[in-house]
């Protein structure tokens, strides 16, 4: 419910505040007053664009201000979704334009973004008027109606849309195997070359670095033999005189006979042992090294030729030689599936057709509980038009067959209508007049306002072109609608007016050479003046008052029928 409404500095606003009702509240006043002003405020706290142009002359910014209670679902789970503080079912939204362009917007003191805002008042408020009407031709909004109207819709539509992913990415992997074949041949032969080109040299993992080691001993064989031989000599060597072995097995001794005399010696004896043997190993490694050297430039060239044949395979398809091997099983993967192409194709094409079974299946639900909605909804809608003095009047809902595919489903709504007996029904937007479209709309929204959860409804200026009876019966329908929500409607008709909850008039005077906006909640004896003015004009007689008064205990008697 929209509690107050607060507008500093918008066209001939200068600062204005409003309390609304529950029920029906009613604004009039004369054309121009400024009655779509507040429509026109309420857009920006929809998220609505605007621009510096609306800020009053001699303001700096434009600020409007909604109080709002909660009592939707919705739009709680909206607030925790956008981290956005949700106190004691209130809301309190703010949207100030600066005239240098600045825009801000807070829900609740969270800042947040225009796209937030539509998101959320979407949830709360929903204004109709000429436009909403218009939007009523459009075939996509009128199967968004039917599908609004389909109870637990979202589940069905969950179910189709996965149904639709898995057979589009199904038929799109098909599809495109199907368009590859067409090169099969060329491809193949490119690819058996590569293969066999890299099976020819027979690489292993790693024989690059292996080879290199290889080729970097075979290269350095004469510093390696002078070296160990060197390190041989110094350890073992019996014709090199007093080498490491002979000193440390004097060490040995002489720890020996240290032991007899000072056990403390024990350890250092330990590890002369220990040092003894792993160098008698070391010479032994050595020796035997020195007797397997042997320099073959045979095997250097053979190294050499095998080191430049892997080495042009990593410049083609490397850079590394786990990159050659990656590159091959590729290959063979590819080839393996252009050879087996016919059952991979007979596998996917059998899982398109179950994904498309699936899909057909999802399709068929969501038809037939749209078609169930829409007949129900058209029943009501008829009935409500009969309310509405269109006693002729035909109105069914049509489902036509797409033949494919689409993420709305396979079939396209179109409402049809005809207002007077002996007459065709037709495409809505070919046979309704305006007064015609006002009325359908109407209805509609009669019909669907106790099960939708949007807990404010404006209706702006929905009497444009109707009055007499037909005004009297379009003023008990919003009346109806404002039975289960808050209602805010513009209106110049007494018929309408006389079924407020709440009225609020409306008018412009000049303050300080400057033309303001006022509003002003009219109390019992106000309303019957303004009733009065409304339906004979600027001259207030007392039979204008007596048919006001008439009008107003006749709309009470008829509330109170509702109510029961």
């Amino acid at each position: 419910m929209l509690k107050t409404l607060t507008v500093w500095n918008l066209a001939l606003i200068d600062h204005l505040q409003v309390n609304f009702d529950d029920g029906l509240n009613i604004l009039t006043g004369e054309t121009g007053a400024g009655k779509s002003l507040l429509l026109g405020a309420l857009g920006l706290l929809m998220g609505q664009r605007s621009n510096i142009d609306v800020i009053r002359n001699g303001g700096s910014y434009l600020r409007i201000e909604a109080v709002c209670t909660i009592d939707n679902d919705d739009v709680h789970s909206f607030l925790e979704n956008n981290a956005i503080l949700d106190e004691a079912n209130e809301l309190i939204i703010v949207r100030q334009i600066n005239r240098n362009g600045r825009n801000i917007i807070q829900i609740n003191g969270c800042q947040v973004t225009a796209a937030a805002l539509k998101a959320l008042s979407e949830l709360m408020i929903d204004i109709h008027g000429q436009n909403e009407n218009q939007s009523l031709l459009r075939p996509e909004e009128q199967l968004a109606l039917v599908d609004r109207a389909v109870p637990d819709f979202e589940k069905y539509m969950e179910t189709y849309i996965k149904a639709y992913g898995q057979y589009r990415e199904i038929t799109k992997k098909l599809n495109e195997k199907k368009a590859a074949s067409q090169n099969y041949t060329e491809h193949m032969e490119m690819l058996r070359w590569q293969n066999d080109e890299i099976e020819a040299i027979a690489i292993q993992p790693d024989e690059d670095r292996e080879i290199e080691e290889k080729i970097k001993k075979i290269t350095n064989t004469e510093k390696i033999a002078n070296l160990v031989k060197s390190t041989y000599s110094l350890l073992a060597d019996d014709n090199n005189g007093e080498t490491v072995l002979i000193a440390l097995s004097g060490i040995k001794k002489n720890l020996d006979a240290l032991l007899k005399y000072d056990k403390n010696f024990a350890t250092a004896k330990k590890i002369a042992d220990d040092a003894y043997i792993q160098l008698q190993e070391i010479s032994y490694e050595v020796r035997d090294y020195i007797d397997d050297i042997d320099y073959d430039p045979t095997v250097l060239n053979m190294l050499l030729r095998r080191s430049d044949d892997i080495e042009r395979l990593c410049r083609k398809y490397g850079p590394e030689v786990d990159n050659v091997l990656a590159y091959q099983k590729k290959i063979k993967d590819e080839l393996d599936e252009m050879e087996n192409y016919d059952v991979i194709i007979k596998d996917m094409q059998s899982d398109a057709d179950l994904a498309e079974k699936e899909l057909e299946k999802a399709a068929a639900e969501l038809k037939a509980v749209r078609k169930k909605a829409a007949d129900e909804l058209s029943k009501r809608v008829k009935e409500q038009l009969l309310d509405l003095g269109m006693h002729n009047a035909q109105f069914a809902i049509q489902f036509k067959d797409t033949q494919e595919y689409s993420k709305t489903g396979t079939e396209t709504a179109q409402i049809l209508f005809c207002a007077n007996v002996g007459e065709e029904c037709k495409p809505l937007q070919r046979t309704a007049s305006g007064g015609e479209l006002s009325r359908i709309a109407l209805a509609i929204k009669t019909v669907t306002a106790a099960d939708d959860h949007v807990g404010v409804m404006v209706f702006d200026e929905i009497d444009a072109g109707i009055g007499g009876k037909t005004a009297q019966m379009v003023a008990e329908r919003i009346a109806k609608i404002a039975a289960f929500k808050q209602v805010l409607c513009i209106t110049h008709l007494p018929q309408i007016a006389c079924m407020a909850d709440a009225h609020f008039y409306i008018d412009k005077t000049v303050q300080k050479e400057h033309t303001v906006t006022r509003i002003k909640k009219l109390s019992s004896g106000e309303q019957l003046n303004e009733i009065a003015r409304m339906a004979s004009g600027i001259d207030i007689t007392a039979a204008s008052l007596d048919n006001a008064m008439e009008m107003l205990n006749n709309a009470r008697l008829k509330k109170k029928r509702m109510e029961k």
